[in-house]
């Protein structure tokens, strides 16, 4: 069974609190808490999250809109998303809403329409959304200083989009939403403003519009008015008052909408008021069974009498119903239940006794009726049993959605992540109890999908993501259970399959994902998958322990080439140490995804200006308040493949450091082999410097000798696009691989850096120093300007400069240090190697 949610009912009336619950409590959808007291449900909130909060507005000290401020603070234990429903005991429409949205609350529902709460939460927990109270206004102002002093004052009240022209105003009207439109025309032509407010009000005749006027003219500011301008500011003006114009306005419709509503109740409630009372007792017993089937029955289940409701319910007429037993209406399940139900009411056993059933309408579908039976003495003494029938097709269909959309993936239709939990803790225990069952798990992850997400767009990543999952239920069995648990993870669970047969379906996916062909626009592309297989046996029947075993097989898959099936064993060598790098790879990340990094730089050394020329970026992570260093993170990242997250943050930090700190001059940020080819790449550089006004020539890209080569067209044409941008690019460890020499002047780098292995024992290798000068002279012969890392003392630092090469790295020079540090430190390098 799959978790119940929380439901919190908070009403001060006794009555509609249990009606409210009782509506609920069917569904079997919720764990439904009452209480009568806005403190009462606050100190619950306190301690405990729930799902779901329903409140009337009367609850106490603290009333229904404050009750929902407080949960939208994010004060409580329950989230401040936490849907809200609101049940208010008078209803005005626009107030209502209105005043709702600036309390951030989801839906409003009359108490008189509480049999359509179900429906509202199940459109509610589909929907919802984080809201704002704040009002959407457009705002037309040329000067851009003024613009922003408008939009700064009133951001706490409105979310502004600027625009400078007509035109532009026009535009963005004609494709947004706007409460307000705020309109400066002291630099334009009255003619102008007056056929921009009249295409405006064309379109949306209601629209509030402010305008701001430097004319001292009566006439003016009326003619303004008679255009349809709700109100006008002339300059100069307050800000201070510039905001109150502006709410006034964009509250206007909400307040003249809510008034009219308002009038137009209490005409209704006068009117209706002598009537009611004056039909009352008349027609009491007929409004209350208006759409309710009253049935008569023997103690044999015979109908003696039927109402006209029965008619419009199950389309059967009352002379062919009359005489006929009512289990023959029924679903053979439920006529058997309902005998029951009235055997023991003829035996006395119980007076009177309730159940849901589906009746068959005469026209062959099936309706969910709730049927009440009670036990009578007519006034003739015989007894009989009476029925009442109420049509509950609508609550039970909102019932199946609600358990649907908690068990089922939006996007795909699959079961869930949450589901996925609950059966694989069910499979667990059937293992267990069953010592003779073996049940399998596959792990599925989609290879490379992340690059088609990113590149193509998130709507044709889903479009992919629904033809793999139907791809999935046309490979498996429906005896079988398919999940969607992440964004592109999926898993099955094999009922009764054993460990060969379990391969074979897996296999079987792989299969079918590679080869079908995935059309976007006018191209196709092909997609695979790599798998983690696991069975559930009596020695692993542990939910996280199956988990694991499958994660680390799909690893290991993926580790092996992806795009095929790694079955889990406990003699895979590298068990522990994948399980122990995958553990600390996810805390990286998350470090990553947080931004909890830090950039260290090294100062770089011209051995002919005698200064720093620029600088390196090096990444450190603090994670679990400590620092850690790349040696320590960047194989866990490897194994993830997701060292493109790493140099992006890099990227987008080292570029904003230099925007806010001008002694970084120049910065070479490192680049992984994988994501120096990656699409996205370009991109994020552009978008970072555009965003932080760094021009491109300050930033310097460096990779390894060895990936550079690795794939050496695609290399010049990447280094090629970031030289067309003006960014620099470097070879870093240069030297490792001899025979790529040749390769060196194929590449367009305005910087090598030699391999550190031979700067730093050159002094006693004669091999090593030979290396160095080679790549020296072959950078300087193809115009390129050579780099020497690892200098650690001043022999070094002399020899190097003796052989000419032009900038130098090392502890010698200087350590790694935060920006906090560089300014002072470069006084003092400056100071020592000058008077070296």
């Amino acid at each position: 069974m799959a978790r119940k949610l929380t439901l919190l009912i908070l009403n001060a009336h006794d009555t509609q609190r249990k009606i409210l619950a009782k509506t609920l409590s069917s569904l079997d959808v919720f764990n439904i808490i009452e209480t009568s007291d806005s403190r009462d449900a606050l100190s619950l909130l306190k301690k405990e999250p729930v799902d779901l909060v329903i409140t009337g507005l009367d609850v106490g000290q603290i009333d229904g809109w404050r009750f929902s401020r407080m949960i939208r603070s994010g004060l409580l234990a329950t989230p401040k998303n936490t849907p809200i429903v609101l049940i208010p005991p008078i209803y005005c429409e626009r107030i209502a809403e209105t005043t709702a949205r600036s309390y951030s609350i989801d839906a409003v529902l009359p108490f008189e329409k509480q049999e359509k709460l179900p429906q509202v939460l199940a459109n509610v927990l589909s929907t919802h959304l984080e809201k704002s109270s704040r009002l959407n206004l457009l705002l037309l102002e040329p000067n851009i200083a003024k613009a922003e002093e408008i939009c700064t004052h009133l951001s706490l009240n409105f979310v502004c989009t600027h625009t400078t022209s007509a035109h532009e105003a026009l535009s963005a009207f004609f494709q947004n939403d706007f409460a307000i439109i705020l309109l400066d025309t002291t630099a334009t032509l009255a003619q102008s403003t007056e056929e921009l407010v009249g295409q405006i009000l064309q379109r949306k005749p209601s629209q509030a519009i402010v305008t701001i006027i430097d004319k001292r003219d009566a006439d003016h500011a009326e003619q303004l008015l008679l255009l349809g301008v709700t109100d006008f500011v002339r300059a100069p003006y307050d800000l201070p008052f510039l905001s109150k114009v502006c709410d006034h306005a964009a509250r206007r419709e909400d307040f003249m909408v809510s008034y009219a509503e308002f009038a137009n109740k209490v005409e209704q409630l006068s009117h209706s008021e002598g009537k009611y009372k004056e039909l009352f007792s008349a027609h009491q017993r007929i409004l209350l069974h208006l759409r309710t089937v009253v049935v008569e029955l023997d103690l044999n289940g015979e109908i003696r009498f039927i109402n006209p409701a029965w008619e419009q319910l199950s389309g059967f007429g009352i002379k062919h119903s009359l005489r006929s037993q009512l289990c023959d209406y029924l679903l053979d399940e439920d006529a058997k239940i309902l005998q029951q139900k009235i055997a023991k009411m003829q035996s006395a056993e119980t007076q009177h006794t309730q159940l849901e059933m589906q009746l068959r309408h005469k026209q062959g579908h099936l309706i969910w009726v709730e049927c009440r039976l009670q036990l009578i003495k007519n006034t003739s003494s015989s007894v009989a049993i009476t029925a009442t029938l109420d049509n509950i097709h609508e609550r039970k269909q909102a019932e199946f959605q609600l358990k649907h959309l908690a068990w089922h993936d939006t996007l795909t239709g699959l079961h869930n992540r949450y589901y996925f939990d609950q059966q694989l803790q069910q499979f667990c225990s059937e293992v267990k109890d069953q010592k003779a069952r073996e049940h399998a798990l596959i792990y599925i992850d989609l290879d490379h999908f992340k690059i088609i997400n990113d590149s193509k767009g998130h709507q044709q990543g889903d479009i992919v993501l629904k033809e793999v999952s139907e791809l999935f239920s046309e490979s498996i069995s429906k005896d079988h259970l398919i999940f969607r648990i992440g964004g592109d993870e999926f898993a099955v669970l094999l009922r009764d399959t054993n460990l060969l047969d379990a391969h074979m379906c897996a296999e079987n996916i792989c299969m079918s994902i590679e080869q079908h062909k995935f059309h976007f626009e006018d191209s196709a592309y092909s997609l695979s998958c790599s798998i983690g297989l696991t069975q559930l046996t009596v020695q692993n029947a542990d939910p996280s322990e199956c988990l694991k075993q499958a994660d680390i097989a799909l690893y290991i898959a993926k580790n092996l080439g992806r795009n095929l099936v790694h079955c889990y064993s406990k003699d895979d060598v590298q068990n522990q140490t994948l399980q122990t790098g995958l553990e600390w790879g996810h805390n990286v990340r998350q470090a990553l995804q947080n931004n909890a990094i830090e950039l260290h730089y090294q100062p770089i050394w011209d051995f002919k200006q005698h200064k720093v020329a620029y600088f390196e970026a090096l990444l450190r992570l603090n994670i679990h308040n400590e620092l850690v260093y790349p040696n320590q993170f960047i194989p866990a990242l490897e194994l993830l493949n997701d060292t493109y997250l790493m140099d992006q943050c890099v990227i987008k930090a080292a570029i904003k450091a230099m925007a806010e700190h001008p002694e970084l001059t120049q910065v070479a940020i490192n680049l992984s082999a994988h994501s120096f080819l990656d699409e996205r790449l370009l991109p994020h550089i552009q978008q970072c410097l555009t965003d932080h006004k760094v021009p491109a020539g300050c930033v310097i890209f460096e990779i390894t000798e060895s990936a550079s080569i690795n794939n050496l067209s695609a290399t010049q044409a990447m280094v090629k696009k970031l030289n067309e941008m003006g960014c620099h690019f470097s070879i870093d460890d240069f030297g490792t691989g001899f025979s790529t020499f040749s390769y060196l002047k194929q590449l367009p780098a305005q910087h090598v850096k030699i391999d550190g292995s031979f700067v730093r024992d050159m002094l006693n290798d004669p091999i090593d120093l030979a290396l160095v000068k080679a790549v020296n002279d072959i950078s300087h012969s193809l115009d390129k300007h050579s780099v020497a890392e690892y200098i650690e003392n001043n022999e070094t630092f002399q020899k190097l400069k003796e052989i000419g090469v032009d900038y130098g790295q090392g502890y010698f020079i200087s350590r790694p240090l935060p920006i906090t540090q560089l300014q002072s430190k470069l006084e003092t390098i400056l100071f020592e190697k000058t008077v070296q």
